[in-house]
């Protein structure tokens, strides 16, 4: 039998630190994942994500496993860099040009350096996508 449980604030067992359940439902990530990029490509860890698409070099679909409400939610993403020599250069991360999609997020990552005008498409070690917005 299935329980629900209705409350508008909750708090630690003290009552010194309490938040509204609204904030705990509408600010926390929806979806988030990490994985590397290199080799055979591979979810290290993730939540609501139900696979990861490689599409070539630096070019990746993060698979949602429950579907956003729309395609206007926000999304993070950061790249580690691979190649631990290099202090000059940094890891990009960006949408893919055909923009978000309720099911997941297609991201690629850059490497850029500041003596090359155009930056190169790359596979980091590893990759982190966060998603925040409403479920479907």
């Amino acid at each position: 039998m299935a329980s629900i449980l209705r409350v508008n604030t909750l708090t630690d067992a003290s009552s010194n630190n309490s938040v509204a359940l609204e904030t705990v439902s509408q600010g926390s990530a929806k979806a988030w994942v990490n994985f590397n990029g290199t080799g055979t490509v591979a979810i290290q860890d993730s939540f609501n994500v139900s696979g990861l698409n490689d599409n070539g070099v630096g070019d990746y679909t993060v698979v949602i496993n429950n579907d956003m409400a729309n395609a206007n939610y926000s999304y993070q993403a950061t790249g580690s860099n691979w190649e631990g020599t290099n202090a000059d250069s940094y890891i990009g991360v960006s949408g893919y040009h055909g923009g978000q999609a309720t099911t997941g997020q297609r991201i690629v990552t850059y490497r850029e350096r500041y003596d090359v005008s155009t930056p190169t498409v790359k596979d980091p070690l590893t990759t982190n996508l966060a998603i925040h917005g409403d479920l479907a």
